[in-house]
């Protein structure tokens, strides 16, 4: 039965193809490749392929070839020079940027260490090249830097910051004026927030629920957390070890926001990653059964609560947003129920 199905669709395929070659003398000529001919192009039932995107892969310089080892690209600006890093055969940590024209440029920050995860992270670019970022030394501890787009690289350290291993400055996210955002952790290992502007001056702030332990404190992620405007989204660690969102707006006025649903337990509750140019806040939260959700809060602290479809519901599993755009577009990662990540793309 199957072999004389494949034969009569086997016929009709040849007895078609005969009519389009010697069509008689009422038929149109057609070409499978460009529709009806009837004396005139005619592209009616011709498919449109529109521009392909391309994909482009790349390695620093000297970038090792083992486990663990590599390149990665954390941001781009709207000219398309990216910044990122590799680590090398030894497993040291160099910044690297790739500029639209394919150079890439390697570059330590002054004193950063050269053994294993030691070495210089630049997380983030802004649109006149400038990135910001940190290192760690010789010793652990951590340093925030800047370079300018003609290459001069300038350390820093938050007045306060610790200075033991783990310690120090993290600088995060680098805004259009040259402004700088992070956190830095101080001697007793608690964390606090931290405004640079271009003139290298420091403002330092806490949420008002953040704890005060080690390993507590206020934290600005980092790369997306910076705004033009120079809102700052963030997350505090109270003294039970649950998380909050935190806004600081321009002004330096600091808004804590919980997300419905939220757990209450150590190490739950709402994490904000990312906030764009309207000051619209995305993040994860973490429930009592320690799953991952979406959301977004609008300027005017509307919250919407999200899940990507296929999101695992164990523990650990779920979506975790990290970025969102000027148009309000989210991207970032899910984990399914086999534990395994993907990422989305949520449209506004």
């Amino acid at each position: 039965m199957g072999k004389r199905i494949s034969q009569v669709f086997a016929g009709i395929a040849l007895s078609q193809t005969a009519r389009a070659a010697n069509p008689g003398p009422s038929t149109r000529a057609t070409n499978p490749s460009r529709g009806v001919n009837d004396g005139v192009h005619n592209f009616r039932n011709t498919p449109l392929v529109g521009p392909q995107p391309t994909i482009i892969t790349f390695d620093g310089p000297g970038s090792g070839t083992g486990p663990g080892q590599g390149t990665i690209a954390f941001a781009i600006n709207p000219a398309g020079t990216i910044s990122g890093r590799y680590a090398d055969a030894g497993g040291a940590i160099h910044a690297i940027l790739r500029y639209p024209n394919g150079a890439i440029v390697a570059f330590d920050a002054p004193g950063a260490g050269t053994g294993p995860r030691q070495g210089t992270r630049p997380f983030s670019i802004n649109p006149a090249g400038a990135t910001a970022g940190y290192y760690n030394d010789a010793s652990g501890a951590f340093h925030g830097f800047l370079r300018t787009p003609d290459g001069v690289i300038t350390t820093f350290n938050v007045p306060g910051a610790g200075t033991a291993p783990g310690e120090g400055t993290f600088a995060g996210n680098i805004n259009p004026l040259g402004a700088i955002a992070g956190r830095y952790v101080d001697a007793s290992d608690v964390a606090h927030g931290f405004l640079r502007t271009p003139d290298g001056t420091f403002t330092t702030f806490d949420a008002p629920n953040a704890g005060t332990g080690p390993g507590q404190g206020t934290f600005v992620f980092t790369g997306f957390c910076f705004n033009p405007a120079g809102a700052i989204a963030g997350a505090s660690l109270d003294a039970s070890d649950v998380y909050h969102g935190m806004l600081r707006a321009p002004d330096g006025t600091i808004t804590t926001f919980d997300i419905p649903g939220a757990g209450t337990g150590p190490f739950q509750g709402s994490s904000p990653q990312g906030i764009n140019a309207s000051g619209t806040v995305t993040g994860e939260y973490v429930d009592a059964s320690d799953v991952n959700h979406g959301f977004v809060r609008a300027l005017d602290g509307t919250l919407t609560t999200f899940d990507v479809p296929g999101a695992g519901t164990g523990p650990f599993q779920g979506t975790i947003p990290l970025s969102n755009n000027p148009v309000g577009a989210i991207t970032g990662y899910y984990i399914d129920a086999r534990d395994v990540s993907h990422g989305f793309l949520r449209s506004p």
